[in-house]
């Protein structure tokens, strides 16, 4: 007998989906905004730097915007809808501004962060300041 662990958060999120992309394809709604989106993003940490790699497929990179301010990283933009004059079957993927905003960690240094865009992915580079990276320091042992 196999035993399956019920999630109720993950049930929440399936019905929350659903319900998003119910009001996406029928904007006509009053209250609903077309242009309540997140990417989805992922935050990882190496030795050197931190990095938020945001998935915004046919997102060009003239429509993304990211900005600095107060210790604040935002990531903001738009993806436009391609099909305006053609009858839609089914749309599943969102349309409209999105943006996503994180707190920086006090180590990274404001003054070079990069950032980048590769199939469909932004990738920002959050360098950490140089007091902060980790030092291995060598001890002899007599």
């Amino acid at each position: 007998m196999n035993i399956t662990r019920w999630n109720p958060f993950a049930e929440m999120e399936d019905l929350l989906k659903t319900y998003n992309r119910a009001l996406a394809q029928n904007p006509s709604q009053e209250g609903v905004l077309s242009a309540d989106w997140s990417p989805s993003v992922d935050i990882v940490e190496n030795d050197d730097e931190f990095l938020i790699k945001a998935e915004l497929p046919g997102v060009p990179k003239d429509d993304i915007s990211v900005d600095v301010n107060n210790g604040v990283v935002t990531i903001s933009g738009e993806r436009k809808n391609e099909y305006k004059d053609e009858k839609e079957h089914r749309i599943e993927r969102f349309y409209g501004r999105f943006s996503r905003s994180f707190s920086l960690p006090e180590n990274v240094d404001e003054t070079r962060i990069e950032a980048e865009s590769k199939d469909g992915v932004l990738i920002v580079h959050l360098p950490k300041a140089e007091e902060a990276k980790p030092k291995k320091i060598s001890v002899s042992i007599k």
